[in-house]
C-alpha cells in the first residue's frame, strides 16, 4: 500500500479500459490509496485479472468486470455491478478508448465510427451513468490528450474525439456541481506503454522525448498520480478543468 493508503479509504472507483497501460496504472494507484476498484475490460480478461491479482497482492481490493462501454447497456451494467458488489460508486475514471492514426483523406467510414464509439460514445455513456448514480461528493475524471493542443498530421479524428470529451467535461461539471461532484479531464502526453511504442522507431520516441520540457516520456504512474490527486479530497475545489499531465509537452 502507498503512503497515501487512507486517502481514498471507503471510496469505490470504476476505471474503464483498465486491463493494461495507463488504465492499469490508474487502477493500481487508486487501490494503493485505499479505494475498492472495478477493473473494467472489453476483451482482455487475462490482463484485467492480472491487474486484480497485483492489487490484491498489495493488500487492496478489486474485481474485474467485462463491459464494452461504447454500448449503453454495457455501461449501465458496469455501474449496476459496481453497486451490487460495493454498494455504490464514488469515482469514475473514463479511460477506455482507442487510437487510429491516418490522414483524414484515408479515413474510412468504419474507422471514424469505431474511433468515435470508443472514445466519445463510451465516455458519454459512462458520464451519463455517473450523473445518474455517482454518490454526492464524487469524482469524474476523463482521459483526454495533449494532442488537442497540437497540429499533428494523422491525429485529426482522434484529437477531435478527445476535444469533444473536454467539452462534455466542462458541461457535466456545471450540471452536477450542486451535489459536490467534481468533473475534470487529464490530458497526458506521450506515455510509455506497449500501445505507444508499437510501430514507433527509437528515433521517433527520442524526438517525442525532446518535445517535453522534462526531457522524457511519461510512465503510466506519472499520469496515475495526477488522477489519484483529482480523486482525493485535496482536489475538491478543482472542477471543469482539463489538466495537462505531460511534463511540459509542446
Amino acid at each position: 500500500m502507498s503512503e497515501n493508503a487512507q486517502r481514498l479509504s471507503g471510496k469505490v472507483a470504476v476505471v474503464s479500459g483498465a486491463s493494461r497501460g495507463i488504465g492499469a496504472g490508474i487502477a493500481q494507484r487508486l487501490a494503493a490509496d485505499g479505494a475498492h476498484v472495478i477493473v473494467n475490460y472489453r476483451s482482455d480478461s487475462d490482463g484485467a485479472l492480472q491487474v486484480v491479482t497485483d492489487i490484491e497482492s498489495r493488500g487492496g481490493k478489486a474485481i474485474a468486470v467485462q463491459a464494452d462501454v461504447g454500448v449503453s447497456s454495457d455501461a449501465a451494467q458496469l455501474f449496476t455491478e459496481a453497486r451490487r458488489v460495493y454498494g455504490g460508486v464514488d469515482i469514475l475514471v473514463n479511460n477506455a478508448g482507442m487510437s487510429i492514426y491516418k490522414p483524414i483523406a484515408d479515413f474510412t467510414d468504419d474507422d471514424f465510427a469505431n474511433l468515435m464509439q470508443a472514445n466519445l460514445t463510451g465516455s458519454f455513456n459512462l458520464m451519463r451513468e455517473a450523473a445518474r448514480h455517482l454518490r454526492d461528493g464524487g469524482r469524474v475524471i476523463n482521459m483526454s490528450t495533449s494532442v488537442t493542443r497540437q497540429m499533428f498530421a494523422t491525429y485529426g479524428p482522434y484529437a477531435a474525439s478527445k476535444a469533444a470529451v473536454d467539452q462534455l467535461t466542462r458541461v457535466l461539471a456545471k450540471e452536477v456541481g450542486e451535489r459536490g461532484i467534481t468533473v475534470n479531464a487529464v490530458a497526458p502526453g506521450p506515455t510509455d506503454t506497449g500501445l505507444f511504442r508499437h510501430g514507433k522507431s527509437e528515433e521517433t520516441i527520442e524526438r517525442l522525448k525532446g518535445m517535453a520540457a522534462l526531457g522524457r516520456i511519461a510512465d503510466p504512474q506519472d499520469v496515475a498520480a495526477v488522477v489519484a490527486w483529482l480523486a482525493s479530497e485535496d482536489a475538491g475545489w478543482v472542477s471543469g478543468q482539463v489538466i495537462g499531465a505531460n511534463g511540459g509537452f509542446a
